[in-house]
């Protein structure tokens, strides 16, 4: 029967898939996979968005929760329950909507995570900024600054990238664990100021704010900007220590979700314990609040430099497991053909993919410079962020529609709502993010380009894929 067959053929997809991980080294534990996703999916910068709403940000967080976050990890636990595979999101929409869906989404999660990489050059140079104190406002807009670090970034990224997982995951820990760090911080300062009626807003207020397209904006990132990311730890699912993977990263997920959920929620309090918010930074908002907070204390003078030094930490580990998440991706697509053999070899002792490791490291310098032509620092974050979000954005309209109207699925009624959930508030992100947040020099011209960098880097995919596919079947023998 034609539906014995088609299970049939997924099955042996899978093995091939099983086959080729067998090579991998298994480094990650239960603890490992929970401290990478609270770094995954938790951006800092995303406070400052949600402190642009003011004292209504709880109205925004809470069904950013319900509506999305929640249904994410619902619809990622029952995907990779049914395929727990290496590649994770790039597996699940080749085997149930075809390799070319696969190789879309693939390049498209490739996309987000080298623009978002190259975005950090600036976010780390933002933070500089601010541990000099007024005298290093400077720091922040100097483009030399901004590319030199990016290039050591980089530089250090495809260093750590060879080294693998077994190096790798000590620095994604660190990175999680300084995450809570920095929470606490941010509590400690802005509690007792909150507490006593110092606050420069109201920090929290469930007033419902005037509907606007702004606002819509600021709950799409709330929502599918702020939590999206689940799906990064199915991406090294055979690479894990357990053998049972899909309990291991179901387990991971629901550990993850609370703390993560704390850490917006409060976070975006604190801020506006000090910050009004429209004086809000959108590149580093927690480093404008600890500055803040620690005016006129006895320890002011070294608490810029010890935050900076800690948020710079956190954007290392990110920028970490970030890389480490893409260059899978070449690895992956390599096995099924579409991309060239050189980038799925391995290295002899570390086991990682030494090819990819040097194509995503180059272009994502390359980015670094693209990225800071003609425009202002916020600008250029602003632009790399939207597009690159935009990408994963479009991943997740896939990876929501598989439960839905995929062949061979049979969710249960829980995933389906789940997943149309998810699928509504991806696409309101989609819809809405291609407009600025902050005020730029033209926001046609921005509009344009956030639209053209994703309408570019799809079609390009599209032609590539043809191709590719042309001459994997000219190479096949004819039996």
């Amino acid at each position: 029967m034609p539906t014995n067959e088609g299970e049939q053929q997924f099955l042996k997809a899978e093995h091939l898939v099983e086959l080729h991980s067998a090579e991998l080294k298994k480094e990650l534990r239960l603890g490992d996979l929970v401290l990478s996703q609270v770094l995954y999916i938790t951006g800092l910068t995303f406070l400052g968005t949600a402190g642009k709403v003011g004292s209504s940000h709880i109205v925004y967080w809470i069904p950013a929760v319900l509506l999305f976050y929640i249904p994410s990890g619902i619809v990622v636990i029952h995907l990779n329950q049914e395929m727990p595979l290496e590649g994770g999101l790039y597996q699940w929409a080749k085997l149930r909507f075809g390799e070319m869906a696969g190789f879309l989404v693939a390049l498209n999660l490739w996309a987000t995570v080298v623009l978002l990489l190259s975005s950090f050059a600036a976010e780390i140079a933002d933070n500089l900024a601010y541990a000099r104190g007024p005298s290093g406002a400077w720091i922040a807009e100097s483009k030399s600054i901004t590319l030199a670090l990016g290039a050591l970034l980089v530089v250090g990224l495809m260093l750590v990238g060879v080294r693998g997982l077994g190096l790798g995951k000590w620095i994604h820990n660190a990175g999680g664990l300084t995450l809570l760090v920095i929470l606490a911080g941010m509590a400690l300062f802005a509690l007792p100021r909150w507490i006593h009626g110092g606050a420069a807003v109201a920090p929290v207020a469930l007033a419902m704010p005037a509907a606007s397209l702004l606002n819509l904006n600021l709950l799409g990132k709330m929502g599918f900007g702020a939590f999206c990311g689940f799906d990064g730890a199915a991406i090294f699912s055979g690479e894990c220590r357990d053998p049972n993977v899909a309990r291991t990263i179901r387990r991971s997920v629901w550990l993850a979700a609370p703390i993560i959920a704390l850490i917006y929620i409060l976070g975006t309090a604190c801020l506006l314990v000090f910050t009004p918010p429209k004086d809000l930074d959108l590149i580093s908002p927690a480093m404008q609040m600890l500055s803040r907070g620690a005016q006129g204390t006895r320890i002011a003078v070294f608490v810029a430099p010890v935050l900076a030094a800690l948020l710079i930490g956190r954007i290392l580990g990110q920028s970490s497991i970030y890389y480490n998440a893409v260059i899978r991706l070449p690895m992956v697509a390599g096995w099924d053909h579409l991309l060239p053999v050189w980038l799925s070899r391995l290295h002899p002792r570390f086991k990682t993919p030494v090819g990819s490791i040097l194509f995503i490291g180059l272009t994502t310098f390359g980015l670094v410079i693209l990225g800071n032509l003609g425009v202002g620092a916020q600008e250029a974050y602003q632009l790399a962020s939207n597009a690159a979000i935009i990408c994963w954005a479009l991943t997740y309209l896939v990876m929501f529609a598989i439960p839905l109207v995929a062949r061979g699925e049979k969710p249960s009624l829980v995933v389906r709502v789940a997943a149309a959930s998810g699928f509504l508030m991806t696409l309101l992100y989609v819809i809405l993010s291609i407009f600025p947040v902050i005020d730029v020099k033209n926001a046609a011209s921005f509009t344009v380009k956030v639209s053209g960098v994703v309408i570019g880097i799809n079609a390009g995919g599209a032609w590539y894929f043809w191709r590719a596919a042309k001459r994997r079947e000219a190479l096949t023998p004819v039996l």
